[in-house]
């Protein structure tokens, strides 16, 4: 009977020992269970009471033996022994509390011949085999503790992560050998554009005070200049490079002259945090775009202007959600629900300037109002409404220097002509309506579209109305080929000036065929941290002109995130 006790006992010391030496508990769960609460433990008399152990569990007679012969497992409360996951330092300290309970009665009821000689000589054996386990992970425990003491010297920050996107690309235009540029201009693409190498770089400092909030820094420089650029520059102020055309501009491009050859500069500053359970604020100081808080519903094509989604501006998402960007405001985002989404923001993108016709409230502005339904992650819908107010030839699908759509689409002032300019040199109230949305035919193929009506109307002078018209639908196959690849087509038609009125009389549009746009690219996940992006985008109307020769821009993007 002694001998038996001894054997109950000697059990107990060599599961000990097995946890101890098998790993369960590693160097990072270590870390992680300091911040974790206890878990309440319950004895259980019956391997029966653990509602997820089955006879067919390959440890089922372990367990059986443990509970029934020397009641030397606990459960959880729900009656649950999930013994399909590593264990933490208290649910060790239970088990074990239970063996030496266990133990000490053995003990109580010993008697003078308990301990033999050959007993002491087993216990014995057992200590030198585990020695060099035992010292093995004494070692590792101050080694984790040397380490831990460096890093929080060295640590760049308590609150704040860094992340990074770098794209690399590769770039030409073809084609367009005859064509009417801005003015209506004669222009030959093909002679005057060369094959470009050019790149962006993106810095994240993500910092959080609460683990709820986010305070987001990003900086930015690049030297991707539009790829149907002519070379020259305008003047003035916010001199830009001129172009043949605005479509076909790839995301990370911008035709500001500042914002070339690498210059950094700020490109987002905005902190976001949780009101409640339901709401979500976002304050913008700098950089700010509606689809930064707002729900674009535009799966593996919206990458927030990055190198993981569509190779184009135009491509990612729905341009409404560009007009007035690049500005300061706040975005609140509203949950109703499980499937409802409330979106609402307000932002001035001359918010920083006190001079007359700017100001937050008194310059140009964009207001948001957006409801989402997403009742799975297999279809979402979305209806989008924009008021906006810009000052004299500065309306915009996008940010200065980031524009989506025609020269004419953005009536920009002498477009078509100059003299007299048209469209006209007046401010432009605004209102555009748009409807998006997705639906996943299976895991791997997924059907996308927008479409945006906008009617901008001309205040002073003889005032005027413009219609705007812009739409697209993309399919999208997901994991082809390679897990995390995407291959996508792209096909519609971007902002598009297709009626205007001045002084209360329709005005002739020369040129008023829808600026389409195609687009084929295949994203190949490389790894976590690498892609790779061929693709081509042709635009058969160039300058809303059918007439004019087709061109293509072909494209070879490198993204690396970290």
């Amino acid at each position: 009977m002694a001998n038996a006790r001894l054997g109950v006992y000697l059990s107990s010391l060599s599961w000990v020992g097995l946890l101890l030496t098998s790993g369960a508990i590693t160097v990072g769960e270590q870390r992680a269970i300091a911040a974790t609460p206890p878990t309440s433990m319950e004895q259980v008399t019956s391997v029966s009471q653990l509602t997820d152990v089955k006879p067919t569990d390959w440890a089922f007679q372990a367990l059986q033996s443990l509970v029934e012969r020397y009641g030397c497992i606990v459960g959880y409360p729900d009656k649950t022994y999930r013994g399909n996951r590593a264990i933490t330092r208290y649910e060790f300290a239970a088990g074990l509390n239970a063996c030496l309970d266990k133990i000490q009665e053995l003990l109580a009821a010993a008697t003078a011949d308990f301990v033999k000689k050959e007993d002491l000589e087993t216990v014995k054996r057992l200590q030198e085999e585990f020695a060099a386990e035992l010292a093995s992970l004494r070692g590792r425990v101050e080694g984790l503790e040397v380490r831990t003491a460096t890093l929080e010297k060295q640590q760049f920050s308590t609150t704040t992560k860094l992340s990074g996107e770098v794209i690399m690309s590769r770039s030409d235009a073809l084609g367009g050998e005859n064509i009417l540029g801005f003015g209506r201009v004669p222009a030959n693409v093909d002679n005057a554009s060369n094959a470009v190498f050019q790149n962006r770089i993106r810095l994240n400092l993500e910092t959080s005070f609460s683990g709820k909030d986010l305070l987001l820094t990003r900086l930015e420089a690049g030297n991707a200049i539009p790829t149907l650029a002519s070379g020259g520059v305008t003047g003035g102020a916010n001199s830009a490079y001129l172009l043949f055309a605005n479509e076909g501009r790839l995301a990370y491009d911008n035709s500001n002259v500042a914002l070339t050859n690498n210059s950094v500069t700020l490109g987002q500053l905005s902190y976001r945090f949780p009101l409640g359970k339901s709401t979500t604020i976002t304050v913008f100081g700098a950089g700010g775009d509606h689809f930064d808080y707002a729900a674009t519903l535009s799966p593996y094509l919206d990458d927030n202007d990055g190198g993981n989604g569509a190779l184009s501006r135009f491509g990612q998402f729905n341009p409404i959600y560009r007009i007035g960007g690049s500005g300061a405001g706040v975005g609140v985002s509203f949950r109703l629900g499980e499937s409802i989404r409330l979106d609402a923001g307000y932002l001035a993108n001359r918010a920083n300037d006190p001079s007359a016709e700017a100001g937050l409230f008194n310059g140009n502005y964009s207001a948001l109002a957006q409801l989402s339904f997403q009742a799975s992650e297999r279809f979402g819908l979305g209806f989008t409404y924009v008021n906006a107010y810009n000052n004299a030839n500065e309306f915009r699908y996008g940010g200065l220097g980031t524009a989506t759509g025609s020269f004419l689409g953005n009536l920009l002032v002498g477009a078509q002509s100059f003299v007299p300019a048209f469209p006209p040199r007046q401010p432009i109230a605004s209102n555009s309506f748009g409807v998006e949305g997705y639906f996943k035919l299976s895991d791997r193929i997924v059907l996308s579209g927008w479409g945006t009506y906008t009617r901008a109307e001309f205040l002073g002078g003889a005032g005027g109305k413009a219609d705007i018209w812009s739409y697209a639908g993309a399919v999208l196959f997901p994991d082809l080929i390679r897990r995390g690849s995407v291959a996508g087509i792209i096909a519609g038609a971007e902002p598009t000036l297709k009626g205007i009125e001045l002084g209360g009389r329709q005005r002739g549009i020369q040129d008023r065929n829808d600026s389409l746009h195609i687009e084929a690219f295949y994203r190949l996940r490389w790894n976590d941290n690498v892609s790779l992006t061929p693709g081509i985008i042709w635009l058969p109307a160039l300058n809303q002109r059918s007439n004019n020769d087709d061109v293509l821009i072909g494209v070879m993007r490198t993204t690396f995130t970290f």
